[in-house]
């Protein structure tokens, strides 16, 4: 009887995050699978803000865990690594990792005298004016004043893409370390040909670094002398300027920004400045904003548009808001009327959340070390990010069983149609990890399982420590790695094991990728349009 060569056989597809056999216990005392370099280093890049502690790791542990494998990566895969790099900061918007990595990446490739590949990883972290300061001060922190050239060139080369008036405007404070100026002149940038006004914008940074009282924005520049002139409006005079009639164009004329507006108003932005200044922000800005608009009393007609730009599907895409995002804002917002304008949000968002055919077994891990926040600048949790994924996942299946676990674990139900946002209501936390019996006990002839985890899964013998063991060879387990740990609960990257990690476009796309019985690769080396 053939076992093997049947008419249903096809070759089981490989995915890149890869175990290598090896194992060692993980941080909770159970069976960790050890990976490769560029496995480790990719899921700890997607989930790793860096300086911030995680439940079973320092943020310095962490933080010198990334730069040792970038650093080892740089000087034996440097292409690899700026590919990693590059769509960390385009693709992934992950900025202090990418910066970070940067940084990394080239201080190891100065010590191996290797050269190459380090200017072209500088230029393409720096996506926004702000960040070659933001380097320049990890950089001179940890490595001392000393710049060698691919970091100069490299940050010279992003400085002219991303200099010019409304950047200064926004990014150029007296907060920051390295100003514009410091920055011009520590990299010596020339200004872009095709941007004749920039040597004007160049000298007025420096100017308003050194003397700033005598600093003239450059006269062609129409944004730089609108604010130049609101701002030299006399205190008593600007609370009505910017409420009157024209108050909210000549706001967006001068490019001042609604964080800048309470300090230049010395005092405090009630309804009616709100109103002025809402049409210059942007989608994001709304969104951390809504609770401020609440108890300022803005009108209900200002409202309607608010919900309508921020649930408004392009500029949803445009913004590049993270899912939790929205959830934060819908906790944090006191009116219910942003409930549907922040679910419509949320739904585009998890636009590309695969529709999976089928039944399909969805296990949210809700145990204590899931409510680790990812930083300071959040409420949320890893526990939120998997609940919105897990619950998005079975709204959109064709057939799913939506389970929650921990030391125990429950079935999360949810009614055809409801909002994700109420389901979230009912997801709880679960004390510690249990993986094997949460798919010994919910795994019943599903066609495939997705489990979203930081896959520290307490100590047991069944199986041989492997958690998965409960499901069949032939039905495929995809794990979504939220904390980027070393260690995996289980082998992946073939046999129908797979790892993937950050709730983005790239990683939503891999399930029917490989269900097609295609490979996956890297998502920077992945073919466009596929």
């Amino acid at each position: 009887m053939s076992r093997f060569n049947v008419r249903t056989a096809r070759p089981s597809p490989g995915s890149p995050v890869t175990t290598t056999g090896r194992r060692t216990a993980n941080h909770n005392g159970g069976t960790g699978f050890l990976r490769d370099a560029k496995s480790e280093l990719f899921l700890l890049s997607v989930a790793n803000l860096v300086g911030q502690d995680t439940f079973y790791e320092t943020g310095g542990d962490r933080d010198d865990r990334y730069t040792a494998l970038v650093r080892e990566l740089a000087v034996v895969e440097p292409e690899w690594t700026l590919g990693l790099l590059r769509w960390l900061r385009s693709d992934a918007h992950l900025r202090t990792a990418a910066l970070v990595g940067a940084a990394e990446f080239t201080r190891a490739r100065l010590d191996a005298g290797a050269p190459g590949h380090s200017r072209q990883a500088v230029d393409a972290v720096l996506q926004r004016a702000d960040e070659p300061g933001e380097l320049l001060a990890y950089w001179t922190s940890r490595y001392g004043r000393a710049l060698p050239k691919p970091l100069k060139r490299g940050i010279a080369d992003a400085v002219r893409r991303l200099y010019h008036g409304r950047s200064l405007l926004k990014y150029d404070t007296a907060s920051k370390g390295y100003r514009f100026g410091d920055v011009l002149e520590l990299t010596h940038p020339s200004p872009d040909p095709a941007k004749p006004w920039q040597g004007e914008l160049f000298r007025y940074a420096l100017d308003r670094r050194h003397r700033p009282e005598e600093a003239v924005p450059p006269a062609a520049d129409r944004l730089l002398t609108a604010n130049r002139e609101l701002l030299a409006l006399p205190v008593e005079e600007r609370r009505a300027a910017v409420t009157a009639e024209g108050g909210a164009e000549r706001l967006a004329a001068a490019g001042l920004t609604w964080e800048a507006l309470a300090g230049w108003l010395q005092g405090p932005l009630d309804a009616a400045v709100w109103e002025a200044v809402i049409p210059s922000m942007g989608p994001m800005a709304l969104v951390r904003n809504l609770r401020n608009f609440d108890q300022a009393g803005v009108p209900d007609e200002v409202a309607a548009e608010v919900a309508r730009r921020i649930s408004d599907r392009e500029e949803v895409h445009r913004s590049r808001q993270f899912p939790f995002r929205y959830l934060a804002a819908h906790r944090h917002a006191p009116s219910l009327r942003w409930g549907h304008a922040l679910e419509t949000a949320l739904s585009h968002s998890l636009a590309n959340v695969p529709s999976l055919p089928g039944r399909t077994l969805v296990l949210v891990d809700r145990s204590g070390s899931m409510f680790d926040r990812p930083s300071a600048q959040t409420q949320l949790n890893r526990a939120d990010s998997a609940a919105i994924f897990g619950t998005a996942l079975k709204v959109r299946a064709a057939d799913a069983d939506l389970v929650e676990f921990g030391s125990t674990s429950r079935v999360v139900e949810v009614g055809r149609g409801e909002a994700v946002l109420r389901v979230l209501e009912r997801f709880g936390d679960l004390g510690g990890t249990d993986t094997t019996t949460a798919v010994r006990t919910h795994y019943r002839g599903h066609d495939r399982v997705v489990i979203v985890t930081d896959e520290q899964t307490g100590p047991g013998h069944w199986s041989g420590g492997d958690p998965l063991a409960a499901v069949p060879a032939g039905v495929p387990v995809y794990t979504w790695n939220l904390a980027g740990y070393a260690t995996g609960h289980g082998p992946s990257g073939s046999a129908n094991r797979h790892t993937f990690g950050g709730l983005n476009d790239a990683a939503f796309r891999l399930i029917p990728l490989l269900e097609s019985g295609r490979d996956a690769t890297w998502p920077w080396l992945e073919p466009k349009g596929r």
